[in-house]
């Protein structure tokens, strides 16, 4: 798939809206962060979030809830990266062993009663890039297969949805 175009309509005339990069990933990340409902359908819970510091240490990028209940790992790199994928899986683990941590997360940013079941039947993960390889996309789409989760690439040259 090419470059994802974006237009603007007015008056039944659609003017395409150029393109622009982001120097930083970190402003990449405070844009979507600002506008995750709106451009995402996900519920922001919190920004680099630490996982401990045994298996799957790290930060995740982004955690958030969608519409479903479904917990969402965000993960973004600015250009091509090849680790986003296999750093975005090792959250996606961490978020596995994790349901009550998620769970009062939850309860805390969006309140007792939203805390609700959360939905762990097929939790999502979303990386957004730059850009994406080709074998990112097929390592996406055999992990949405074999791990029963929700997987999108979107890039400047890749847009990939996987529903495994």
């Amino acid at each position: 798939m090419g470059d994802l175009k974006v237009f603007r309509v007015r008056g039944g005339r659609a003017t395409e809206i150029p393109g622009t990069s982001v120097a930083v990933e970190r402003d990449l990340q405070s844009l979507i962060e600002a506008n995750m409902e709106a451009m995402l359908g996900i519920r922001f819970l919190a920004t680099e979030y630490r996982t401990g510091r045994h298996r799957g240490r790290g930060r995740v990028d982004s955690l958030g809830l969608d519409e479903s209940r479904t917990p969402v790992v965000i993960e973004y790199k600015r250009s091509r990266d090849q680790n986003v994928i296999n750093q975005a899986l090792s959250y996606l683990v961490w978020l596995r062993d994790h349901h009550h941590e998620f769970e009062q997360l939850v309860a805390n940013r969006l309140g007792a009663e939203a805390a609700g079941p959360v939905d762990w039947s097929n939790p999502r993960v979303v990386c957004v890039a730059g850009e994406f390889t080709y074998h990112d996309t097929v390592a996406v789409e055999e992990i949405g297969r074999a791990v029963g989760s929700t997987w999108s690439l979107t890039g400047s040259s890749t847009t990939c949805s996987h529903c495994g």
